[in-house]
């Protein structure tokens, strides 16, 4: 049928459906970076690619960007009742940026079950 989906796209989908629960597992996403050092690149290119999608995806949900100049890359989630988490991106590529946001949100999805 024309609306199933092939098994490796099946797989795929399942693999990123954390991404539309961002806003039911934080109360807020920070990620600090430096508009300008080369510890801050991946961040940069992290977030030109994928704050659109995860946007569209949780439009109330508030992703701050902040850039500051000279500071180590970042990422900071926020959870209930104040509780912070922070994940120190120096160092790390794309991908495993990406993998430490979805850990962030299944942990706060953890806490919540």
């Amino acid at each position: 049928m024309l609306w199933q989906r092939k098994k490796g796209e099946e797989e795929e989908v399942g693999a990123m459906a954390w991404r539309g629960n961002i806003s039911k597992s934080l109360k807020e996403l920070r990620i600090l970076l430096c508009q300008s050092s080369p510890a801050s690149a991946s961040t940069r290119t992290f977030v030109e690619k994928n704050y659109k999608d995860l946007k569209t995806l949780n439009p109330k949900f508030p992703f701050l960007i902040r850039e500051c100049s000279g500071i180590q890359p970042q990422m900071w989630a926020r959870y209930d009742m104040g509780v912070e988490r922070c994940v120190n991106l120096d160092g790390m590529n794309e991908s495993q940026i990406l993998k430490s946001l979805e850990d962030l949100v299944k942990a706060g999805g953890a806490t919540k079950a």
